[in-house]
């Protein structure tokens, strides 16, 4: 026997169970629904339309023809044009409207200065014998949603820019660099000698500094052999390396050893550029007729000599990085070269990566240098050291590099 008056209980229950998950729902969507008879004028609205809108419930809903006045004035003519669409599609005359009409449009949450908020709302007829006799709207706050959306544009349009001014300030300092150092093309031919350049630049535009080479011959009939990094990165450093360079140019004509150089430029840093700017440096003096390499070090990594197939590095003579102390004596080094002997000189971006130690960078390089042509006439040494630089990892995202390579012909 069914017990009538437990079913009657369950009625009421179980309804004010889905108008609690429908309100529940509503809130989650930051939704609601609104009806508006347009022949008595009332206007129904659910609890969360209120929450939208920013209105006291004891306010009542607004009427669809007080809708505009809270709208944007500049969107107003979009809920105009709604309003239109959705009652044409009731005329006779007119074909039906395939689904409901739905418009975006802007509040001031509480009306006067509140918040602005975007809304969309999905409004359709309700429809009677005689033709509409209201409207039927969901109503949901997508303000969020824009924001994200204009976030993202706004963010995309910054990194284009950003991407734009990378390019154009990379072009800027390399076309500096290469009017101040300009790269030669192809190998050099010295007497007895012939040598080869690479610049590198790093990958990331900012990363671009300081480093440089300087190869030529001097009155005296000696080869001026140098490279160096200046630290930093960017304009600064490309400055502060011009000086540093045009310097040693100058200083060159003086005829003194490698070493009394770079107690000079050491001064240089220490007292003419900034206080926190350092520099790395190799200069040496080749002599074609004796074949004797002297040279001097600041700071930089050792030049590896490859003779008959082994590569091996130099053993440095002591030397501070320029701009690092005052008066400390720079030693000098001399080096037999041999004919047939492949003199490698670089700045550390060569060999250092953030991914790696340097010594796997160093280890790469004497192996990739055992691979250089040994007959320096019958093969492309500028040829080589791309090959180099393709098996040791390429250009290093983070530095540029310097490579100088000095071959000693028969």
């Amino acid at each position: 026997m069914v017990d009538v008056a437990g079913a009657a209980e369950l009625v009421p229950a179980g309804t004010e169970l889905l108008a609690a998950r429908l309100a529940h729902a509503q809130r989650l969507g930051n939704m609601g629904w609104a009806e508006w008879n347009l022949r008595t004028g009332e206007a129904v609205w659910s609890d969360q339309v209120y929450v939208i809108f920013g209105r006291d419930p004891d306010d009542g809903p607004v009427s669809l023809p007080d809708l505009c006045d809270h709208v944007e004035p500049c969107d107003a003519a979009a809920l105009d044009e709604l309003l239109w669409d959705v009652l044409q599609g009731t005329t006779p005359d007119v074909a039906p409207r395939p689904g409901p009409a739905q418009a975006e449009f802007r509040i001031r949450r509480g009306g006067g200065a509140g918040e602005l908020r975007d809304l969309r709302i999905v409004l359709e007829p309700l429809m009677a014998p005689g033709g509409p006799v209201g409207m039927h709207g969901v109503i949901q706050d997508i303000t969020g949603r824009r924001r994200a959306e204009r976030m993202m544009s706004e963010s995309r349009r910054q990194l284009l820019e950003a991407r734009e001014q990378a390019a154009e300030e990379r072009h800027v300092m390399l076309a500096l660099r290469e009017a101040i150092l300009p790269e030669p093309v192809g190998c050099l031919d010295l007497p007895h000698t012939r040598i080869a350049v690479r610049y590198v630049p790093a990958e990331k535009t900012a990363n671009l500094g300081g480093d440089w080479f300087e190869a030529a011959p001097m009155p005296d009939g000696r080869v001026l052999l140098a490279i160096g990094d200046v630290s930093g990165h960017g304009l600064p450093a490309i400055a502060h390396m011009a000086q540093l360079r045009h310097a040693l140019i100058g200083l060159t004509m003086t005829g003194q050893p490698a070493n009394r150089l770079l107690g000079w430029l050491n001064e240089l840093v220490l007292h003419q550029l900034k206080d926190t700017t350092t520099a790395t440096a190799i200069i040496g003096h080749l002599d074609p007729a004796t074949r004797v390499f002297s040279w001097s070090q600041a700071g930089n990594l050792a030049p590896i000599l490859v003779r008959e197939g082994i590569a091996t590095p130099l053993r440095k003579p002591k030397g501070v990085l320029l701009g690092a102390a005052d008066g400390r004596p720079y030693e000098l080094a001399c080096t037999k070269l041999l004919d047939g002997d492949l003199l490698l000189m670089f700045t550390d971006g060569l060999v250092e990566r953030r991914t790696r130690d340097i010594d796997v960078g160093l280890d790469l390089t004497l192996a990739a240098a055992r691979d250089l042509p040994r007959d320096l006439r019958g093969h492309d040494l500028d040829a080589g050291l791309d090959r180099l630089l393709a098996d040791i990892g390429g250009p290093n995202p983070e530095d540029d590099a310097c490579l100088l390579a000095v071959g000693i012909l028969g």
